[in-house]
Order: structure tokens, then sequence, then C-alpha cells
């Protein structure tokens, strides 16, 4: 799918991304061979058989996405969801969140657990945005500065600095959670050992702008339904163009030899 040419943003307002593709990154592994263009489009193809084609729409509501992604994390989507309408139930603006007391943060956000840590990291991501908590002009700021800032702030990682890129801004990211990790590890779409931050690099690498957000979607779709941290092979459509089942075909051999 095309990407967005211009975004709404939460004001009303609209603004247009960079169009231009990320830069190419550096492999830091010499010896890691990136699967050809060709293999990346054979796996997009065969997963949205699989699960459709996703299309992104995004939001243009930046803060938003950064605090749900902060409240994401170490729960699942509805605990997340729960936590998320009650802060904002309790404080209808980001200054309220900002300057309420902690213990009333925590206590909003206590179905997504860990509020402890959650409560005062977002009081300080928000302390970090300004007199009136602003994100917007990450739309149409040059990504590595864009990258920088939010990494920058406490507790925001790569894959939480993609999420508000993709999600909010439509920006060709592809956010590396467990099961994009896990699955494109056994794929072979980057090496099965690397660290995360290598991984969002070589998926950015490999994948066409346009199809980032359709294969981030499928992708963690797989990883739930299909490979899972057990996975189920026998069941996996993917499994003829998948090095970790041939591997796990060839060890089973030896074992029985």
């Amino acid at each position: 799918m095309p990407l967005p040419s211009r975004v709404t943003l939460g004001d009303g307002t609209t603004a247009a991304p960079p169009a231009r593709r990320p830069p190419r990154v550096r492999k830091r592994d010499p010896n890691w061979r990136r699967p050809a263009r060709r293999r990346v489009l054979a796996i997009r193809d065969r997963l949205r058989e699989l699960y459709g084609q996703p299309v992104n729409e995004p939001h243009g509501h930046p803060i938003a996405e950064l605090v749900r992604t902060v409240l994401s994390q170490n729960t699942n989507d509805r605990n997340r969801d729960v936590a998320y309408a009650r802060l904002r139930e309790r404080f209808p603006t980001w200054e309220e969140v900002r300057d309420a007391p902690t213990e009333a943060v925590e206590a909003a956000i206590r179905p997504g657990g860990l509020s402890a840590t959650k409560a005062p990291r977002i009081q300080e991501i928000l302390g970090r945005l300004g007199d009136h908590p602003d994100l917007d002009w990450l739309a149409e700021a040059p990504r590595e500065q864009a990258l920088e800032f939010l990494t920058d702030l406490p507790g925001v990682g790569r894959k939480t600095a993609a999420c508000v890129l993709i999600f909010a801004f439509g920006r060709p990211e592809i956010p590396v959670d467990v099961h994009v990790h896990r699955v494109g590890g056994r794929l072979g779409l980057f090496r099965p050992e690397a660290p995360f931050e290598e991984a969002h690099d070589e998926m950015l690498a490999i994948t066409p702008p346009e199809d980032a957000y359709e294969l981030h979607i499928n992708l963690i779709r797989h990883g739930r339904a299909i490979c899972r941290p057990t996975p189920r092979c026998g069941e996996c459509a993917l499994r003829r163009m998948c090095p970790y089942f041939k591997q796990s075909q060839t060890n089973m051999l030896r074992r029985q030899g």
C-alpha cells in the first residue's frame, strides 16, 4: 500500500511526512547475507494470503501513541487499553496527567500492571514535552532527529519510538516486538541471534517502505497463531521457505540416524 502523503494531526491540521526511504544501515555482522528482495516479497505475499493485507490508518496523536506504548510494556493489549481509558477518563488533558499526584496516575493505570514504574515514567516524559505537551513536529522531522528525540525520553526504546512514527504518522518503521523478533529470526530476515536494535535496522534495510506496516502486523499475527515460542511447524504455510524448519528437520534426522 502507498505511504500517506499527508496525515491529519490531533488539532485538525495536516502534515506531510518525509517520503524518502530510510537510510541504508551498514550490517553489524559483515558475514551476514541479507535476504534478496524477492524472498522478502515472497514472505510478504504468503503472509498476506494467510492474514490479509492490513491497511495503516495513521491517527495523528503521537503523545497518545507514546503513552499507550509505555502502558503496553509487560502486559497484554486488553489491560493496556483498560489502563489507557481509565487514565484519559480521570485526566482529560496531558497537562493534567503531568501535574497530577503520581499516586493518582498510578491508581488510574493500575490495570496495566507495573503502575508504580509506569506512572512516574509517563509524567517524566510529559514533563519533557514543554508547557503544552506536543509531539506533532515529529510528523515532518528528519527520521534520525525524530528517533534520537524519542529514544532520549525516559523508558523509550527503539520499538516504542517506531510505534509512534508508524502508527501516529504512517512513517515507514517496523517495531520489533517479541513476535517479530522470533518469527523474523526463524525466517532468516535477520540473524537469529541478532539483538533487537540490529533487528530493527535489518528489517528496515530489506523491507520496501510501503510494506512496513503490513509486514509488521502480519509477522505479529503469525507469531501469535503459529510461530509461537514452541512453534507449530506442521501447520505452517511458510515452512518450505523457513531456515528454522529446515534445520529442525535436519537435526531430527540426525538424532534418528
